[in-house]
């Protein structure tokens, strides 16, 4: 092993060992994150003192540029203390991953400072559009779920573009140009408007902007070849495969707190009725048993299909079309078993559970408003499902055109057999595809 491989191994090391001293802070300070609505400034400013904010960033200007498998670990380690503090972080990377599509001197103006934090909402249809200008765009329109963004310095909107004369401008595949305008945050009108369920604390605020002007210099397109400066292996990764596994670590943190605290609980809590504590009753040992099945399982093959994605970056400096339906796969099903292992720990621990004082309370509300967003879609099976039987992934966009029984789909891409070819080949051999590493990322239907 060379010196770099030394140095690369410690950082790697260092960067989990400062999430680990975060987590007690985080569990501290999870009440107050709760009640205003976002991360607290000392939480945040611990953040910004440990590079944490930085993982994703190009070398280049200062940042860490991770692989993928430390930086959702830290993510991980993160949300067993806080769900709300690793969900913004989460979104706050992906967010980071727009340095690369910009010249070094805009990169080091927007995210060089310590609170050069960029976060944004989805993009979504007629959220808002840009018109070309003179030295840039006018950009106008309201976006929401800026997770992060009350502890962020800039904003970023999502803006199909337009020429003068009203026309779109249409890129070379024939589809419209969207570009991420990117903004001082104190430019913006925020709209307090983050009153839910759960992940209350990453004050997920809407914005908007009227007729405003921004240089050409402050946008990118997202995830486009021809713009992007930086050519190191994690900037092969698109933003919508840092989201995929970003919010599923996530989603597996905020599981794993849950069984841990239960554990604590099975301890000492005798039931209403019964003789002994929970951990001495047989139901429960099963459900124990099988709820760190689940949160293994699901991990392993995520983790497994991320790490053969970097590989490939690595070794060949791109990731093939192959790898996404298993990325969108593994993501989605690990946040649905964590779910399910939060749901079991929740109910198994009793009436007590429902009380803001118990350390599951907060995190049954937070896994459950994770899984709405885009990311835990159930639709995403059925998407894969027909890929692995070679058909045309359809999505939602099938039942937007009508039903389509009687017309014969069309042929399956080469990247789709290839994927079908290789999950028939892993079954011969008498392993379900899921059960092995793969690779795989796909953008999320509410790409971020």
């Amino acid at each position: 092993m060379d010196g770099s491989s030394v140095t690369d191994a410690a950082l790697k090391q260092d960067y989990i060992e400062r999430a680990r001293e975060l987590v007690p802070m985080l569990k501290e300070a999870g009440d107050e994150i709760e009640k205003h609505r976002q991360v607290s400034e000392p939480i945040v400013a611990a953040m910004v003192e440990r590079g944490i904010f930085k993982m994703l960033l190009p070398k280049s200007i200062g940042g860490g540029e991770l692989d993928p498998l430390t930086y959702t670990a830290v993510l991980e380690i993160l949300a067993q203390g806080d769900g709300s503090t690793a969900w913004c972080l989460g979104q706050n990377s992906g967010c980071s991953m727009t340095a690369p599509y910009l010249s070094h001197e805009m990169a080091v103006e927007v995210f060089g400072g310590p609170r050069g934090i960029l976060a944004w909402g989805p993009e979504l249809p007629g959220a808002g559009r840009c018109v070309a200008a003179p030295g840039g765009y006018r950009a106008t329109g309201r976006w929401g779920f800026a997770t992060g963004s009350r502890h962020a310095s800039w904003l970023g909107a999502h803006c199909p573009v337009f020429e003068e004369d009203g026309s779109p401008r249409l890129g070379a595949n024939g589809r419209q140009v969207t570009r991420t305008m990117i903004v001082p945050k104190s430019e913006a009108t925020i709209i307090d408007n983050w009153q839910v369920l759960g992940l209350r604390g990453t004050g997920s605020d809407s914005y908007e902007l009227k007729d405003h002007f921004v240089p050409e210099a402050r946008t990118a397109i997202r995830d486009n070849a021809e713009e992007r400066r930086e050519k190191g292996p994690l900037y092969q990764f698109t933003s919508g495969m840092i989201y995929a596994m970003g919010f599923s670590h996530v989603s597996l943190g905020i599981a794993r707190g849950a069984y841990d605290a239960f554990i604590e609980i099975a301890r000492d809590k005798i039931p209403r009725g019964a003789k002994n504590v929970l951990r001495k009753n047989n139901v429960i040992q099963s459900q124990v048993s099988q709820s760190e099945a689940k949160l293994r399982s699901a991990r392993a093959y995520l983790r497994g299909v991320v790490a053969e994605m970097w590989e490939e970056a690595q070794r060949t400096g791109k990731i093939s079309a192959e790898h996404h339906p298993q990325l969108r796969l593994a993501s989605t099903w690990a946040i649905h078993q964590a779910r399910d292992v939060v749901a079991t720990v929740y109910h198994a621990a009793g009436a007590g559970a429902i009380f803001e004082s118990n350390p599951l309370e907060r995190r049954m509300r937070d896994i459950h408003a994770g899984t709405q967003q885009g990311q835990g879609r159930p639709i995403h099976f059925e998407t894969v499902g027909q890929m692995l039987m070679g058909l045309p992934p359809e999505g939602c966009s099938a039942r937007r055109q009508g039903s389509r029984r009687n017309a014969r789909p069309p042929a399956a891409s080469k990247g789709q057999r290839r994927f079908r070819a290789r999950a028939l080949a892993t079954h011969a051999r008498g392993a379900h595809p899921a059960a092995r590493p793969s690779s795989i990322a796909v953008r999320s239907p509410l790409r971020r």
